[in-house]
């Protein structure tokens, strides 16, 4: 039986680490030819490179910063220069913990800069390419807290919930064109994002509490992603899945 992405192009940003580099990994084992995007991580990035070629997969390390709108416009350039991009996997984000009053005007803009505008670009570059040939798969990456909204996390929360409204929304927009884009929002998840380092003691306590009382893994997050991806969710567009524990049981 063939792997379900064979013959598929797919560019996963922020794909050096956690949840971006589990799904790469994913999709080579099912067939794709993975674009391994990452912002100044160049040793990682190529290790993964590495272990996907050592495998029999095809895989190339692209950087570009997903928050400079030339960087993505030649990210995209490149990418089709080899071939048609069929799939894309919007992951690069990053976190910010301070006190909303504290939180300054670059703070709020380095943070929606990546985890909303960088998302936003990338749809708008890969949506453009997509359109004229009536076919392609986007998973955005948003979050729980998108929902749920978190003191202390106000940037975060409020990127996540409009990567929320953009998915829905292009998904309306472009399920004419045969196009799905569909999101997944996780619930805490073990990667270097969630650490001693970045999250407060209160922030663990208050995620461990989820019912399933423990972290997510990257791998299981890929799963859903994947999902969404294939022809087996082939009738799917602008749903959100949740891979969460439990931490948020909305609509």
């Amino acid at each position: 039986m063939a792997a379900i992405f064979t013959g598929q192009t797919a560019l996963v940003t922020g794909a050096a680490t956690g949840i971006g580099r589990a799904t790469a990994l994913a999709l080579t084992a099912e067939g794709a030819r993975v674009w391994i995007n990452h912002r100044d991580q160049h040793d990682l990035a190529n290790q993964l490179v590495e272990q996907i070629t050592a495998n029999g997969g095809d895989a190339w390390a692209i950087e570009a910063d997903v928050s400079d709108p030339a960087a993505v416009a030649a990210m995209f350039e490149a990418i089709e220069a080899h071939g048609p991009l069929d799939l894309l996997v919007n992951n690069a984000g990053v976190i910010l913990e301070k006190p909303f009053l504290e939180a300054s005007e670059a703070d709020w803009a380095m943070v929606l800069g990546v985890d909303l505008a960088g998302v936003y670009r990338c749809c708008r570059h890969a949506l453009a390419r997509m359109q004229p040939r009536r076919s392609g798969a986007i998973v955005n990456v948003a979050s729980d807290l998108g929902f749920l909204g978190r003191e202390q996390y106000t940037a975060y929360c409020t990127a996540k919930a409009g990567v929320i409204g953009l998915t829905r929304s292009l998904a309306r927009e472009f399920a004419a064109d045969g196009i799905r884009v569909n999101g997944v929002a996780p619930g805490p998840i073990a990667t270097a994002m969630v650490s001693p380092e970045h999250m407060s003691d209160e922030w663990m306590a208050k995620e461990l509490a989820i019912p399933m009382a423990r972290l997510g893994t990257p791998e299981e997050v890929a799963a859903a992603i994947v999902f969404l991806l294939s022809p087996q969710s082939s009738y799917f567009t602008g749903q959100l899945l949740g891979p969460n524990g439990g931490s948020w049981m909305g609509a």
